[in-house]
């Protein structure tokens, strides 16, 4: 996803401890490495927990050797700095891949050496963005939305339409993810423009004038996601653009009888995948370790504890009411990002 959905704590980057949990079933094992045989993983905090992490290095002998990236900008800069040579594995969404491609940091995922690849649900099957020239360089992990959350206290039933953001009933109560690529994406949605990820000109003077038209409405934008959570809780606020996974037990936490809900023009989905680095000193080893991760224990943990989608287990997902990945745009590389950026802040500029 965007920068803004990976420096806040209140993301799935979160670190969560887990103690001495296993596998439930043990994944196909490499022989033991010798001695001193690391995996090098860049990730964000809270995708390496013990549960996969002592379950690689049991069966393949190597160590894990974590390190942590607080937003999606030091992670690529970290991969670009080495041309890769630095990382085994990376765990990056769909919309880095293009910028990734780009560079060269990656190299394709050997599937035949990922056997709990065929746990991954159908839904998984055709993630456009993470495939080039018929080979796959990504491999589904965890998934989630920024759809609408709201409060049920202040509504009958759930909103139909993101359009409730635009609504005069409830101004002063309304806010919004001070974040430049998916504020354009759902306004792109909003207006059914073809394509939410390649505006034209037209596009984007078309949904200019729809953030702008927004503004009067909304109570503030919201810099993080804990930030998000906090000014909800304690400002009346009825509804707000946001990711909802992890927010909403996070302001049941806090006393709001908070909801998410899918409008009918749909929403944004991120999707996390796991990356083999061009400069993988191992290939083979990445490959166990994206297989331990798509272990079906991994999947319910996934859900189950940390509240997001799993690409392998889809009755915790129904069990949690994660039913609607058919329903997400994911989150895509967009034509110039440094431009939506100048358009999102001419949207907070104008009067």
């Amino acid at each position: 996803m965007t920068d803004a959905l990976h420096t806040t704590r209140l993301t799935r980057r979160r670190t969560l401890a887990l103690g001495g949990a296993t596998l439930a079933a043990p994944f196909i094992a490499r022989p033991a490495l010798a001695a001193g045989g690391e995996l090098r993983v860049l990730c964000f905090e809270g995708y390496g927990e013990p549960l996969w992490v002592d379950a690689f290095e049991s069966a393949t002998g190597a160590k894990a050797a974590l390190t942590y990236a607080g937003s999606v900008d030091e992670m690529f800069a970290k991969m670009q700095g080495s041309r890769g040579a630095d990382f085994d594995l990376v765990s990056i969404d769909t919309s880095a891949f293009k910028r990734y491609f780009e560079f060269g940091l990656l190299q394709p995922v050997d599937l035949a050496q990922v056997p709990n690849a065929a746990n991954i649900d159908s839904a998984f099957d055709n993630v456009q963005p993470v495939m080039r020239e018929g080979a796959q360089y990504g491999v589904p992990f965890a998934w989630g939305s920024l759809p609408l959350v709201y409060d049920k206290a202040q509504f009958d039933t759930a909103p139909s339409s993101w359009e409730i953001m635009w609504d005069a009933e409830y101004a002063q109560r309304l806010i919004a993810l001070d974040d430049a690529n998916n504020n354009i994406v759902l306004a792109a949605m909003l207006l059914k423009l073809p394509d939410p990820f390649n505006l034209s000109d037209d596009d984007f003077a078309a949904v200019k004038e729809k953030l702008v038209a927004q503004k009067q409405f909304l109570l503030t934008y919201y810099a993080g996601f804990d930030d998000g959570v906090s000014v909800f809780a304690n400002s009346g606020i009825a509804a707000m653009f946001s990711m909802g996974e992890p927010q909403v037990p996070a302001l049941v936490a806090k006393g709001v009888d908070a909801a998410m809900t899918i409008p009918e023009e749909g929403a944004i989905g991120w999707l996390d995948c796991w990356a083999v680095s061009s400069g993988a000193r191992d290939p083979s080893l990445a490959n166990a370790w994206i297989n331990a991760c798509l272990d079906a224990s991994v999947g319910n943990y996934l859900t189950s504890e940390l509240n997001y989608g799993n690409a392998v287990d889809q009755a915790a997902n129904e069990a949690n009411g994660f039913t609607y990945g058919d329903r997400l745009v994911w989150l895509e590389a967009p034509e110039d990002f440094e431009h939506r950026v100048q358009v999102w802040n001419e949207v907070k500029a104008a009067i």
